[in-house]
């Protein structure tokens, strides 16, 4: 008997070894070594003779005002499109239920944003948005809401919203999906112990579908969180960080970093601290969730 338990587990040991060599390649020892990098003077001057920097390249990031710029603009566009992509998602989510017709068409439909290039998607939005696009020809010569060519992509906020649009229309599909499912789960006999009661479409909306889902609702947060500080495809397709970095955002301004000023131990410093915030917000959404249940 010990000796078919100990097969077994060798057996199970064999099977994972792979895996497990795998993640620990290219997973786990990435990790290690860019804690390491943050730690040093790493830039091209420096590739072969690295000096010890403690906590310099974490005091630099802290203190850059451009890292600052970038961090506003992330929590900014994070608190934006976060909320925009769960309500209109769940919106979604509610209309696809309650028909009784062409759910799988409704579906495709509002999933099509999910599956489009990025890179596409973005091109499409700079080419809306710019000087002499789409929306400023609607504004100026079909509407006459406007005299002249509006510069959208060239400044701060005007250039961050046009992303925020983007990552908003981009997400609906992945939160109806979600919420979905979430909603196929809940129990019919509610709604009609609700109905019976008296109570409205509102009332069973509010004590009944959201406390069923807050679940799903939790795990859409948080995920859309992380996605939401590892915004970087869009800012790059459609500012480039333009004016001046002032749409910069973690991720954009941490590639410039590393690949462009060659400060590898600044991007990796910063890397860390931008999971520490991650993490924290994490538990602080776990918290908060929990309190309300």
């Amino acid at each position: 008997m010990k000796y078919k338990t100990l097969k077994n587990k060798l057996q199970i040991t064999i099977l994972l070894l792979p895996g497990l060599l795998i993640f620990g390649l290219f997973t786990i020892y990435p990790i290690i070594k860019l804690l390491v990098i943050s730690f040093f003077h790493w830039d091209f001057s420096s590739i072969l003779n690295q000096s010890f920097a403690g906590f310099d390249n974490y005091k630099a990031v802290l203190k850059d005002g451009y890292f600052q710029t970038a961090f506003v603009n992330t929590l900014v566009y994070t608190l934006v499109t976060v909320p925009a992509q769960m309500f209109l998602g769940l919106m979604a989510a509610l209309l696809i239920h309650n028909v009784s017709h062409f759910k799988v068409g409704f579906r495709v439909l509002y999933y099509l944003p999910v599956i489009t290039s990025w890179v596409i998607a973005s091109l499409v939005f700079k080419y809306i948005f710019n000087t002499e696009g789409l929306f400023n020809y609607f504004l100026k010569d079909v509407v006459h809401l406007a005299d002249h060519n509006i510069r959208w992509l060239d400044s701060r906020w005007s250039g961050l919203g046009v992303a925020m649009i983007l990552g908003s229309w981009k997400g609906i599909g992945w939160n109806m999906i979600v919420f979905l499912a979430a909603l196929q789960t809940v129990s019919l006999d509610l709604y009609e112990a609700a109905s019976i009661d008296g109570a409205g479409s509102l009332v069973r909306f509010f004590k009944i579908t959201l406390p069923s889902i807050k679940g799903t609702i939790l795990f859409a947060l948080v995920m859309l969180t992380i996605g939401g500080f590892n915004v970087y495809t869009s800012i790059k397709m459609i500012t480039g960080g333009a004016p001046s970095h002032q749409t910069d955002t973690i991720l954009s301004w941490m590639y410039y970093k590393a690949f462009s000023t060659g400060d590898f131990g600044y991007s990796a410093a910063l890397s860390f601290i931008t999971a520490f915030v991650l993490a924290l917000l994490a538990v602080v959404q776990f918290r908060l969730m929990k309190n309300n249940n």
